[in-house]
């Protein structure tokens, strides 16, 4: 196994920065305007459960700009692939509002919006279930979380233990629906081959995937789709799987015999593309008087759709984050007629720490023990949940380092005791954790006449700097100068690797691309091709994961409730950071996310009409740039011989993982009101 010394790399400007500032990089809707393109448009249903009953496609087909109609009477059979929410058009079943139900397709977008929006569509309207409740009738129990998690788990006899214990904490958290939006909208360019082929331009966090649910789908082979996306303007998740808008735009491209576009718009974001999962989360932490835990129980009620089950691994983390040797974790479902949820960055860390720490934070308050220091006097020595040992742990060094930098109290603290003026000022600490994943990758080095360095690979860049990682990591392994090497990703026809998801893309990439390299070099081979699969087989049974400490200073306003972050420090460990500069841009994006999860995002259910009642920019709310304060982020240099590759972790997504909980502590510190339930209201703190 090679082992790379993990040391900060330059922070090198990003590859394609020049052609997104000046608009030469091209995204997924951009591609392929001919005189022959056409160009779709989705309807949706008004009703949260029923039926269509018809659609009366006569009436917009009189335009001369109206090119086609799909709906469930005429569109193509598709093949399955075993993801119900990709069977578009095939049923006339209406399982959540927002739902497609027919697809116009017109000679330009503006007749195919107008042609939508005057479409006769009849329902049948059914009554509908959209409002989760800790003790709905629905409630059961899923075979696995996300993604093959055990359900439940119970160590020793954690009720007896929670009994005995003489400080004990019994409280609820819950947070609400959180929608993905990215900058780019879910878009895809479809064009059928004379010969059968289909080559799709697909804003996705995969091509691989992609590739192999629309062969499934229109019965084709593998070979036969080619997915182009060397540019996708973000996913957190959403793209993360294929979309109904590709498979769309694929069937209405068959349809019509043209390229078709299709662009997904950000109020049909809110219910076709998935979103975070509302939880209610009850904790009980049983310690003794020095904090030190006897009894750690998480369990956790969300909720999932009719069409396709998604149980978000929510308490997953809690297993293994600190050592108490009675612990119970659960997940309950509700079955609803919601659109269905699905992955949103750091899905199950991301609201399950937000639950944990500020639970945490509350047995602080109540032993008068300083938070950073209890949770250091809960640092397990090896994993509590599998008794593996870590490959590397420096939570406690993320905690003292972030504690230094932030300028942390750690003398016992008493809220509402420090103030400017009208202003209530509160400081919070909160820990993050977010697992190291990877996934088996191909990458092909080659060299020309000219010493000249070619890397390709079918990686994703969802704006992370991924591809500048990949050529820095090519041009070290080569060891040449970075301007003799061109790195290329984005293309199904490359060699196949996985996702631009759960933290590991530039790890599992950049492994292959690392061992790729490093053959070519030591071979003299004119290319080489390297698979990871082996050598991922052959890692040894350790706990490998990234870690983190978020601390956040706020200000409230005592008489109006507004609340301010003037300041937030990130410190993390993360294995080896390839970029500096891209890796403290994917820390400030979590942070400030989980920022704006505390105190802004609320996906709003209305139980009347059966959706999320603010589903555009307008009125779901998200931090802006006067949100968002003074960012400190830093990271502990860690080497981790049991990492294999290239020595990196994942710093995507542990940004987010503690930030909610740490400014909702630090709101409690402020003015002595602790708020259970995100985001934070003006309301909430003026109790």
């Amino acid at each position: 196994m090679t082992v790379t010394k993990a040391l900060t790399g330059p922070p090198l400007t990003r590859d394609e920065a020049i052609e997104k500032v000046t608009g030469k990089a091209r995204y997924a809707y951009e591609y392929h305007s001919q005189p022959d393109t056409a160009y779709a448009w989705i309807v949706t249903s008004p009703v949260a459960k029923g039926r269509v009953l018809t659609v009366d496609a006569d009436h917009v087909l009189r335009s001369d700009d109206v090119i086609a109609v799909l709906w469930h009477e005429n569109a193509p059979h598709l093949g399955d692939v075993g993801d119900p929410t990709l069977a578009v058009l095939q049923s006339p079943e209406i399982a959540y509002r927002g739902q497609l139900v027919a697809l116009v397709v017109a000679k330009t977008p503006e007749a195919a919006r107008e042609a939508a929006a005057q479409l006769p569509v009849e329902y049948e309207e059914l009554a509908h279930d959209v409002v989760l409740t800790p003790d709905h009738a629905s409630l059961y129990k899923p075979e696995k979380v996300n993604p093959a998690f055990e359900t439940d788990t119970e160590q020793g006899d954690p009720d007896r233990a929670f009994d005995a214990s003489p400080v004990q904490l019994d409280q609820t958290y819950s947070t609400v629906a959180l929608h993905n939006n990215p900058m780019e909208p879910h878009a895809t360019t479809a064009i059928w081959g004379e010969n059968g082929s289909l080559t799709l331009y697909d804003s996705n966090q995969g091509g691989g995937v992609v590739q192999q649910l629309l062969a499934g789908l229109f019965e084709l082979e593998k070979s036969q789709v080619h997915v182009i996306n060397p540019h996708v303007g973000g996913g957190f998740g959403s793209k993360g799987m294929p979309r109904p808008n590709v498979v769309l735009a694929a069937m209405a491209a068959k349809v019509t015999g043209r390229p078709v576009k299709l662009a997904v718009t950000r109020q049909q974001m809110f219910s076709l593309v998935g979103y975070r999962t509302p939880t209610i989360q009850r904790i009980r932490l049983g310690a003794e008087a020095d904090g030190r835990l006897n009894a750690i129980m998480h369990e956790v009620v969300e909720q999932t759709s009719t069409v396709k089950e998604f149980a978000e691994q929510t308490a997953v983390a809690t297993r293994m984050i600190y050592a108490a040797p009675h612990r119970r974790t659960s997940h309950r479902l509700a079955r609803l007629d919601v659109p269905v949820p699905s992955w949103m960055r750091a899905p199950g860390e991301c609201p399950g720490f937000y639950a944990f720490e500020s639970a945490m934070d509350e047995l602080a308050v109540e032993l008068g023990v300083d938070p950073v220091e209890l949770r250091i006097r809960n640092e397990p020595e090896v994993d509590p949940e599998t008794g593996n040992p870590f490959s590397s742990r420096n939570l406690v060094a993320c905690l003292r380092e972030g504690a230094r930098r932030f300028g942390w109290r750690s003398e016992p603290r008493a809220p509402r005791n420090h103030r400017e003026g009208r202003w209530l000022i509160g400081a919070g600490v909160a820990a993050s954790f977010y697992p190291t994943y990877q996934m088996p990758a191909s990458a092909t080095a080659s060299v020309d006449e000219n010493d000249h360095y070619t890397v390709d690979i079918n990686a994703t860049d969802i704006g992370t700097g991924a591809r500048t990682a990949l050529h820095q990591l090519a041009a070290e392994a080569l060891e040449v100068p970075l301007e003799q090497v061109t790195v290329r990703i984005g293309d199904s026809d490359l060699p196949a690797a996985g996702i631009a998801g759960g933290s590991m893309g530039t790890r599992s990439w950049g492994w292959a691309v690392t061992k790729a390299c490093r053959q070519l070099r030591e071979e003299g081979a004119k290319s080489v091709t390297a698979n990871t699969k082996k050598d991922i087989e052959a890692l040894g049974e350790y706990t490998r994961g990234s870690y983190g400490a978020q601390f956040v200073e706020v200000r409230v306003n005592q008489d109006t409730g507004e609340l301010r972050v003037p300041r937030m420090t990130g410190i993390f460990a993360a294995g080896r950071i390839v970029n500096a500069s891209t890796a403290r841009s994917q820390f400030i994006g979590g942070m400030t996310m989980g920022l704006s999860m505390a105190l802004h995002e609320e996906g709003l259910i209305d139980p009347v009409f059966g959706d999320y009642a603010n589903h555009d920019l307008a009125s779901y709310h998200v931090a802006g740039c006067a949100d968002v304060g003074a960012l400190d982020i830093g990271w502990i240099e860690e080497a981790d011989e049991h990492l294999g590759g290239a020595g990196t972790k994942g710093i995507g997504e542990i940004g987010i993982v503690g930030t909610a909980a740490a400014v909702a502590n630090a709101v409690f510190d402020a003015t002595g009101v602790r708020v259970r339930e995100l985001p934070i209201h003006l309301e909430d703190v003026l109790k």
